[in-house]
């Protein structure tokens, strides 16, 4: 017979695993112009959904989040004084950015250190925000990720933002990378990249910044998902008639995916889904890490008042290369794999029959060797609108990602532009005076020739030639 001191003692055991296996905690990590304001919009989107004012005091009173079911504690930290503080943190190597958020609406919900900012800027420089400048405060921002990292209690990966074009976006998430692989290796690390558009594009070394972040840091990232500001441009322009959209606008659609993607972890639904199980169903070799976004619906209120977007239309929709997030066409690749996250007034007969009619389809192609296909994730909570934003509240709405073979295409892109700068050597002594060596953007460039001829290679390899290497394994 267990005394009864020691019965409570094993019910508050049982209550602590029971905490610990709620909890499950990300830390997101904002880098570069891209990163921050694209935090921006993504905190504002949050607080909303959680219903935490701008100062972290809760809208609904100072104890509510702790009544709640949704697992409020994976983007939020409860301090003593009862306000939430997000687990997030701002890096950029100037001041002007993130002196914004220091000074705007959203002042007192960040604590003062998790926003760093440097003196000089990396210049649109990948070797910048990676040798020289970045060099100089990664100390302090591993330094403010381990005083996070402490204060989880179920620590379950790292959610980082960054522009792929950049000098910091670039340079200095490589540089974070590695050394999140060091010191968190086992942790699953997913990125949200603005990658460079093909027509738009902010600043003339874009392709160079590009490939040699890519390069870094395929090994060091789980998953990526990479959006590209002129497909949302064009989406907005197009489903919400806006006349000449800002970064505001497509930052707010860039947190409605990033939420949609997080939702399972901060609410209830009828099939949650986790980081882990992203990554599980999602990247069937390490380095084939990138999935193509589509979100659906996008629509302005005054379409949305004469829509039915039944489970069936959004689904469909999110197969319009239109609707991408990244400028490709899946008709000309193969799905490896789709996950359908759905949120709000849906139910699992409604996906299936969507799921079975969109398999149907001649245009949607599977690659020979992945027969299933399909991961789906159900949440209950609609999403959420901004006041005063563009999209429409709707009851339901669906993230996909799917893996592609087509979006090798925006590789190829991309290598091609870099070719013809590298093969005048043009900018290229710009990194070379920072302390880079030449010999990094041909062995980049090479890694990204592998990357394309891998992607190549999924799309036509067949389930026999699969199992001629592994049939001796049964």
């Amino acid at each position: 017979m267990l005394s009864l001191q020691g019965k409570l003692n094993s019910q508050h055991v049982q209550t602590g695993l029971l905490e610990a296996l709620k909890a499950r905690e990300c830390i997101s990590v904002h880098i570069g112009q891209a990163g921050v304001q694209t935090g921006n919009a993504c905190w504002e989107l949050f607080c909303l959904e959680h219903g935490v004012g701008p100062d972290g005091v809760s809208l609904d009173g100072p104890t509510a989040p702790n009544c709640r079911e949704d697992p409020f504690n994976t983007f939020f930290n409860t301090g003593s004084s009862g306000r939430h503080v997000p687990r997030a943190i701002y890096v950029d190597l100037e001041p002007t950015v993130v002196d914004q958020v220091r000074v705007g609406k959203y002042r007192e919900l960040f604590h003062p250190d998790q926003l760093i900012s440097g003196k000089e800027d990396a210049a649109n420089n990948y070797a910048r925000g990676h040798y020289t400048v970045g060099k100089e405060i990664i100390d302090g921002v591993m330094e403010r990720v381990r005083k996070m990292t402490d204060q989880c209690t179920g620590l379950q990966g790292f959610l980082v933002f960054h522009s792929f074009g950049g000098g910091t976006g670039s340079g200095f998430t490589s540089l974070l990378m590695e050394r999140l692989s060091v010191d968190y290796g086992k942790k699953s690390k997913l990125e949200f990249a603005v990658y460079p558009a093909p027509h738009v594009s902010t600043a003339v070394v874009e392709p160079y910044n590009a490939i040699l972040t890519t390069h870094t840091t395929l090994e060091h990232s789980d998953c990526a998902f990479m959006v590209d500001n002129e497909a949302i441009y064009d989406i907005c322009h197009r489903n919400m008639d806006i006349e000449s959209p800002g970064y505001v606008n497509l930052n707010r659609l860039i947190g409605q995916i990033v939420s949609s993607i997080t939702a399972s972890l901060r609410f209830d639904g009828a099939l949650n889904v986790d980081l882990m199980e992203f990554q599980t169903n999602l990247v069937p070799f390490p380095r084939i890490h990138f999935p193509l976004v589509t979100y659906s619906p996008i629509i302005s209120a005054e379409k949305a008042y004469h829509e039915q977007l039944t489970v069936n239309e959004i689904t469909s929709a999110c197969f319009e290369p239109a609707n991408q997030m990244v400028k490709c066409d899946p008709r000309h690749g193969k799905y490896m794999a789709c996950c359908m996250l759905y949120r709000g007034d849906v139910v699992p007969k409604d996906v299936n029959s969507a799921i079975a009619e969109i398999k149907t389809r001649r245009s949607i192609q599977f690659v020979d060797w992945c027969p299933t296909g399909f991961k789906v994730g159900i949440n209950y909570q609609p999403p959420t609108v901004v006041p005063g934003g563009d999209l429409a509240k709707v009851q339901r709405a669906v993230c996909m990602l799917s893996n592609t073979t087509a979006i090798a295409e925006a590789w190829a892109r991309l290598d091609h532009k870099f070719d013809l700068m590298y093969a005048k050597r043009a900018f290229v002594h710009w990194y070379v005076g920072e302390g880079m060596e030449e010999g990094e953007f041909s062995e980049a460039r090479e890694d990204l020739a592998c990357l394309e001829k891998d992607y190549e290679e999924l799309g036509q390899m067949s389930p026999d030639s699969e199992n001629d290497d592994e049939g001796q394994e049964y």
